[in-house]
């Protein structure tokens, strides 16, 4: 699945959205997700090699928002269960972890 140009500003507005609304340093969130925090920062931006790595940290972050008693911003392109796409790598996402390159 390919995101067009406007479900690709509107995942990175999310994206920033829900992590502002988590209110968590990205050294925190990164380290929460095994990863550093430039690689999630390029997760945040969409700019990863892995398809799989933005539907991680959306389910990380509306975990944590909901833990924390708020409501995330929905998603408009990231929907449903990634288990329902075919072509996404499924231990990938359930790993639960964000590994830079």
């Amino acid at each position: 699945m390919s995101l067009t140009v406007a479900e690709q500003v509107a995942t990175r507005a999310e994206l920033q959205k829900n992590f502002a609304i988590l209110n968590w340093s990205v050294d925190r969130v990164a380290a929460a997700l095994q990863t550093t925090p430039e690689h999630l920062q390029a997760v945040l931006s969409l700019e990863s090699a892995y398809i799989e790595e933005p539907w991680i940290l959306k389910r990380f972050l509306e975990e944590k928002i909901r833990l924390a008693g708020r409501e995330p911003v929905p998603f408009t392109a990231l929907i449903g269960n990634p288990e329902d796409y075919w072509f996404l790598k499924q231990r990938r996402i359930q790993s639960g972890i964000l590994a830079p390159q």
